[in-house]
């Protein structure tokens, strides 16, 4: 099958400029679940050509309710491996890199971000979000986005692209501030982040959501719906692609 098939509704939207910048960008996803997953795919589905994504979860039962490669199949397959299947079959002459590590103060400097154009973080430990966010926006030039919290949330029509320092309501953002002040260390430039402008709900906790969260080691197990992730992971994937072929079209009208 040829490329322009494949992409010929993109280029009709988007233009032969715009295709071109979507196939020399390079971007990478921190952490493919419930979030992650859904931008990865809709990267690819548009055109983009070259993307790293990053995890070193596999994927289980409880992922199939809302990340985009679980499925019963590949219950037990590492999460990177399982989405970099799916994304080839999608456009197999995409270059897609599955890097299953886990990004982290000690890993960050094998990630060689500033190789980057763009660096999408859908990560959900606090310590290693926290630190991508510092380290990338210490760097000139790859533009970092972020996912907030999708958890807890079930109104679609709440959710919001904003820069980091002008979110409210939403607990990860809060908590990602407060790291910030405690250890007196803070981002060196503005980023966008996706979150959610809906009041958190609660969890129905019983025994088996307890029974989870003791089985992979977290302190609690958040419930959260397809509908609300894939909004957030597409919302990180269509920013990035307007700004891609904004940039294109600022180039082509100035130079008429």
């Amino acid at each position: 099958m040829e490329q322009h098939e494949i992409f010929n509704r993109s280029q009709l939207l988007l233009g032969k400029h715009g295709m071109e910048a979507l196939r020399a960008a390079r971007v990478i996803v921190f952490g493919v679940g419930g979030v992650g997953s859904w931008c990865a795919e809709g990267l690819i589905r548009a055109g983009l050509t070259h993307l790293t994504i990053v995890d070193s979860d596999v994927v289980c039962t409880t992922n199939i309710n809302r990340q985009l490669m679980a499925t019963r199949q590949t219950i037990g397959r590492p999460k990177v491996e399982a989405m970099r299947e799916r994304l080839l079959d999608i456009n197999p002459e995409a270059e897609v890199t599955a890097i299953n590590a886990l990004y982290s103060a000690e890993t960050a400097e094998q990630f060689m971000l500033n190789s980057y154009d763009y660096v999408i973080d859908c990560i959900d430990s606090l310590r290693d979000k926290c630190d991508l966010i510092l380290r990338t926006t210490a760097l000139p030039h790859p533009t970092l986005l972020c996912s907030m919290g999708a958890a807890l949330r079930i109104d679609p029509t709440r959710v919001r692209l904003a820069e980091f320092g002008k979110i409210q309501g939403d607990a990860l953002a809060r908590a990602v501030r407060n790291k910030f002040k405690k250890n007196k260390t803070f981002p060196r430039r503005k980023f966008l982040c996706v979150y959610s402008e809906e009041p958190a709900m609660t969890n129905y906790n019983d025994d088996s959501t307890v029974q989870e969260a003791l089985t992979f080691n977290k302190v609690q197990i958040n419930g959260s719906l397809c509908h609300i992730t894939s909004i957030f992971g597409m919302t990180l994937a269509g920013h990035v692609i307007q700004e891609i072929v904004r940039g294109t079209q600022r180039i082509t009208t100035h130079n008429r």
